[in-house]
């Protein structure tokens, strides 16, 4: 007969370290918000590119988004970390996580923001232009909120992916949810207890993103929609 077993679980050390695990979960929310703004502001800037009429600047975008969505974030992660020192660019645990979050989001971003923007009405932009709006409140009013009214759900998705792809980015210590419990538990060898309890923060950050993008998405399209 096998061996019984004797494995005692033992979660009142997960409570005891519950103010390093809130802590950490406070950084991945921190860490993954800043990736979340900076990412789109690439991707409205990405969605530009593509649409502009200079070839070589589409065909470097799409050469952006193609070596980003064609390779593994992990090796995305550690080229930023490993290998920009190399040319003279060091940077901390964080921030290499922060900059390869951001890249890696652009790319995604990039190609949905590209399909909400090809989604608005070209009749509308004539309408604007015929009543005489300046460009850049044609762009704002009139092709980026639509568009991103349209692709929110989506945008939304790609954060929350983003949000949880942070895990990843404790193979270079930086200081994040997942990277404070592989600390605690090369301590105390309590491998079960904390993953177990770290799955369940990934879960309440994941609803709790999501809760609040619904908000967002209510509050600033419903808002858009009554002055339209």
């Amino acid at each position: 007969m096998g061996a019984a077993l004797t494995y005692v679980f033992q979660f009142g050390a997960v409570w005891q370290e519950l103010d390093k695990l809130l802590l950490g979960a406070w950084l991945t929310v921190r860490l993954s918000s800043i990736a979340m703004v900076l990412g789109l502001a690439v991707g409205i800037l990405g969605a530009l590119g593509k649409a502009s009429h200079s070839r070589l600047l589409r065909g470097l975008v799409q050469g952006y988004i193609d070596a980003i969505r064609n390779t593994p974030f992990l090796v995305q992660l550690l080229l930023v970390y490993l290998g920009l020192p190399s040319v003279g660019l060091r940077l901390t645990p964080e921030q290499a996580a922060l900059l390869a979050m951001v890249v890696n989001l652009g790319a995604y971003a990039t190609e949905i923001v590209r399909a909400g923007i090809e989604a608005v009405p070209r009749g509308q932009i004539e309408a604007g232009r015929a009543l005489g709006f300046k460009a850049h409140h044609i762009f704002r009013f009139l092709i980026l909120v639509p568009a991103l009214r349209a692709v929110f759900p989506a945008l939304a998705s790609q954060f929350i992916l983003v949000m949880l792809a942070s895990s990843v980015v404790s193979v270079i210590s930086a200081e994040e949810l997942t990277a404070v419990a592989d600390t605690i538990v090369a301590r105390n060898f309590r491998s079960f207890e904390f993953y177990f309890v770290i799955t369940g923060i990934y879960l309440v950050l994941t609803l709790a993103f999501q809760g609040a993008f619904a908000l967002i998405e209510r509050w600033l399209f419903g808002r858009w929609s009554k002055h339209t």
